[in-house]
């Protein structure tokens, strides 16, 4: 027996099945020992552990996309499907879950508007996908709960942290982002290329590879540990061991490698140009697929090694493989100054090291095995002029991969354009698209589909869209962020909105508000029974700021109105009208509203920021009446109104307005106007609101913590998922930062309000650690009512 054979990894099994590139590989959970495979053949393949040979068999292919399949991830088994499911991303910009058992996607995940490069599950449900539409979004069953916005190019990475609500994304950005409960929490940098892969170490490290050949080992604090070099081109993907910090990885230099208590133990070459992904079994057993289409598995156990037959057949192909010098694997090579076959006696230094030679003006390659003491050939290099186009998608442009890129001049002196392309595509709709984007002349179709159709030789796949039969019908003009134009367009803008909140429907399904419950005496209540019941929610109507001072507010007008800039200035029957309206609107007459008060009230809230809150004021004590509501939240005025108000948001700006600019959110809500609007706006609104969580001012926590309740309210009436994705995200993220127990127990009953009679939402605010956030409020003493709600919340989650 050899020295320390137990600690090399040896083949165990090559496995035959796809028919193109295997692009993802997933560790099984069932049937045990297995894993699952996807290919740009457009197909995943099961694998279960063959018992009597070494190999595994496969257990059944499956098929959904109408593209390459890019990746693959295992949900973890619910008591819906104890076995698991199978979620698998395609360049058809879909995602497809699959059962165990069957052929056919059980339903197919739809929102991405470029490919999905990406997959990582979560507990309860919670999926997380990347893609090159630079978003990643959370799905839980079947429905898209949120959109992480924030990298500028495609992401190529996604992983869901242990602890609840953290999930991680790397991008062709150069940059890893950290996000808590759906807001990006902190950037990573430090990688000089696309980040191409990630792998969860524990809860507060992680490891990262990507196309500058490095590896990086991270805490999520943000400090980085660690860098390993190794690889000599591009990393695609990086798996840990189980139990340890071990870990492997995979990339552009035919090579998988080995990493023992950071070094590179051991290299194995594959006769493969990309060794695209890899995979740890249970068993510590390394799973990883190639461009060549085939599957091979490396195992350390010496009962399951591959037969002396096998392992030489896998060193014979190995052998025979052609290396192209242009891709530097192997460093510069001047075939004159190579020695000769009498360079391999002398034994290498380190295990992978590669020596080239020259015998009978061959140029071989070869690689020292420390295990076995030899050299082994890895291939022939082959000159420039052997080199055959590889069919892997290799070249990237704009963070993006095609099968080629090329140049193309229009004029001699004129700028040169880059045009991707890949074999699936049109050749005539991409050449009509780049003419489009470039603002080229449309004469030079011919030309270009030609010079497409010459220069790839005519490689194309049967295309499986017919909806570009005719570039000229205007059916394939280029339309940023609309679906049907060709998804290979590089620039395709990723702003178009791709990930916005929209509302659904919510504006026709809210009915009107009746009496409010000011919400005031909630906190008194006390059961004698000792059955506490749950008065706290769901709530069922809006939470309004009504206390008010009418002789002081317009005090404080006519005061600061005396020191205003004579183009501000209001006059005394102005001062008159506000006085009336004021009345009007606090209940203390009977007369209605008048536009003229209307137009003079808007003239005082565009006041200067530093005198403004008065005016202020009396929109939040006028917007509760039904005709002042009407006014500004109809489909004339509110934009105007909506901008007003988000500009006082500003954390920067006086901490009075932003108070009272919440509270007159807040007071929206009492009609069905407002109640519409405020859903219409409800990302812009939520968006901006959140930022007033900064300051450490109780009043405004507490103002914040209403704004969220009243969109629970209506949340709760009709179900829009993303919105209450939102509002819980919302919910998590301001809770970390109050102090206040009015704050806190307004936030519990919107947390109630949201998650009543809706387990996906129960299922959501799980995954994003809610639970573990509010649990220190049931042991609140006082007031009674924090404690009482806090328990009611626990019990639905």
């Amino acid at each position: 027996a050899m020295a320390g054979e137990g600690s090399t990894f040896r083949l165990r099994c090559s496995l035959l099945g796809h028919g193109q590139d295997v692009r993802g590989l997933a560790r099984g959970l069932f049937p045990e020992g297995g894993f699952v495979s996807v290919s740009r053949d457009r197909t995943a393949r099961l694998w279960a552990p063959d018992g009597l040979n070494r190999g595994f068999t496969e257990m059944h292919c499956m098929s959904g996309h109408s593209s390459f399949v890019s990746c693959v991830c295992i949900i973890p088994p619910s008591e819906l499907y104890p076995r698991g499911l199978i979620a698998t991303g395609g360049n058809d910009h879909n995602i497809c879950i699959f059962t165990v058992d069957n052929s056919a996607p059980l339903y197919v995940l739809k929102g991405h508007k470029n490919t999905v490069c990406s997959l990582s599950s979560g507990k309860f449900g919670t999926l997380l996908s990347g893609s090159w539409d630079t978003t990643a979004k959370v799905w839980l069953n079947d429905r898209c709960m949120m959109t992480l916005q924030g990298h500028t190019a495609a992401i190529w990475a996604v992983k869901i942290l242990p602890e609840q609500g953290l999930m991680l994304t790397g991008s062709a950005d150069k940059t890893i982002k950290l996000w808590k409960a759906g807001r990006c929490e902190s950037t990573f940098t430090g990688h000089e290329d696309c980040v191409r892969g990630l792998a969860i170490l524990s809860e507060v490290e992680f490891l990262s590879c990507a196309n500058d050949a490095s590896v990086r080992r991270w805490q999520i604090t943000g400090e980085c540990l660690q860098v390993y070099y190794g690889h000599t081109n591009y990393i695609y993907s990086i798996s840990v061991f189980p139990q340890c910090k071990d870990f492997v990885t995979t990339g552009e230099d035919r090579s998988l490698r080995i990493w023992k208590q950071g070094e590179c133990a051991q290299t194995i070459r594959l006769p493969a140009q990309s060794v695209w992904c890899c995979c740890v079994l249970d068993n510590g057993d390394i799973v990883v697929g190639a461009s060549d289409g085939i599957i091979r598995v490396f195992t350390e156990s010496l009962e399951r090694t591959a037969s002396a037959e096998e392992i030489q057949a896998f060193e014979n192909e190995l052998a025979q493989a052609s290396i192209d010098p242009k891709t530097g694997d192997l460093g510069d090579i001047n075939a004159d100054d190579l020695p000769g076959r009498e360079h391999l006696k002398d034994p290498g230094t380190r295990d992978g090291q590669t020596r080239l030679i020259k015998d009978n003006g061959k140029v071989e390659a070869y690689q020292w095995s420390v295990s076995e003491g030899r050299w082994i050939k890895i291939g022939d290099v082959v000159g420039s002029s052997g080199a055959t186009q590889q069919t892997s998608g290799k070249v990237l442009f704009e963070g993006k991969e095609y099968d080629y890129v090329f140049t193309i001049d229009v004029n001699e002196n004129g700028p040169s354009y880059k045009l991707p392309y890949n074999i699936t595509d049109d050749p005539w709709l991409t050449a009509y698209n780049f003419l489009q984007k470039n603002d080229l002349n449309p004469m030079f179709l011919d030309q270009v589909a030609k010079f497409i159709m010459d220069n790839t030789k005519g490689q194309t796949l049967l295309s499986t869209s017919n909806q570009f039969s005719d570039p000229f019908t205007g059916a394939g003009r280029y339309v940023p962020g609309s679906s049907s134009g060709s998804s290979t367009i590089a620039g395709a803008d990723p702003f178009t909105g791709a990930g916005r909140y929209v509302p659904g429907s919510a504006s026709n399904a809210v009915p009107p508000v009746g009496g409010v419950d000011p919400f005031t005496g909630a906190g008194a209540y006390q059961s004698a029974a000792a059955k506490v019941e749950n008065i706290y929610f769901p709530k069922k109507d809006a939470v309004t700021f009504d206390q008010a001072n009418p002789t002081q507010i317009l005090g404080k007008l006519k005061e600061l109105n005396g020191s205003a800039a004579e183009e501000h200035k209001l006059t005394e029957d102005d001062l008159i009208i506000l006085e009336k309206l004021l009345s009007a609107t606090c209940n203390t007459s009977a007369e209605t509203p008048t536009a003229q008060q209307l137009q003079t009230l808007w003239r005082a809230v565009n006041w200067p920021e530093d005198i403004v809150f008065p005016a202020l004021d009396i929109l939040r004590l006028s917007v509760r009446h039904p005709t002042v509501n009407e006014n500004f939240c109809s489909e004339k005025e509110h934009v105007q109104f909506i901008i007003l108000l988000l500009k006082f948001l500003n954390p920067k700006g006086k901490q009075a307005n932003q108070l009272l600019a919440l509270r007159a959110l807040c007071n929206c809500f009492v009609s069905h106007a407002g109640q519409k609007l405020m859903m219409e706006q409800r990302d812009e609104i939520m968006t901006q609101a959140i930022e007033t969580k900064s300051g450490n001012n109780k009043n405004i926590h507490i103002a914040l913590a209403t704004l969220t309740l009243n969109y629970a309210v209506c949340l709760h009436k009709v179900n829009n998922v993303e919105g209450k994705a939102q509002c819980l995200s919302v919910i998590s993220t301001v809770m970390e930062v109050v102090q206040d127990l009015e704050a806190i127990f307004r936030l519990l009953v919107a947390l109630g309000t949201l998650i009543s009679d809706d387990t996906n939402a129960v299922q959501l605010a799980k995954s994003l650690g809610v639970d573990s956030q509010i649990k220190k409020y049931a042991s609140v003493s006082e007031p009674a009512k924090v404690k009482e709600c806090c328990r009611f919340v626990l019990n639905l989650l």
